[in-house]
């Protein structure tokens, strides 16, 4: 069962695959404002996406999730397409393929990835 902070695999609906890592799970409603991530309200304590997003996207105004979609955010928030992005948006649970574990390229950045 797919957690928050997850890093998943997934397929849009382009049929690319795509790996982030899960902010928003079922039934939750994420906002981004300011640079900051708002889950039901609260501000989304995190240690990754360090940089402050300079841009909301879909989650300027509050983001609904359905009870199987899922909210992902590139690590790198600043230069990633994520579920801020139309052309991705929310992820629907049958379309998550797995959990990433492993990173493996760039090479000077080989080993297991870290899941909060």
């Amino acid at each position: 069962k797919p957690e928050r902070f997850d890093i998943v695999v997934f397929e849009r609906e382009d049929h690319k695959k795509n790996v982030k890592r899960i902010i928003g799970l079922p039934g939750e409603t994420v906002q981004i404002v300011d640079g900051i991530i708002y889950i039901d309200g609260e501000a989304l304590q995190e240690s990754y996406g360090r940089e402050v997003m300079k841009n909301s996207g879909l989650a300027a105004d509050p983001v609904t999730l359905g009870e199987d979609e899922y909210f992902v955010l590139g690590d790198n928030r600043n230069d990633t397409t994520d579920s801020r992005d139309p052309s991705v948006g929310k992820i629907p649970r049958d379309r998550i393929i797995g959990r990433a574990w492993v990173r493996i390229w760039p090479l000077s950045k080989i080993g297991i990835l870290r899941h909060q």
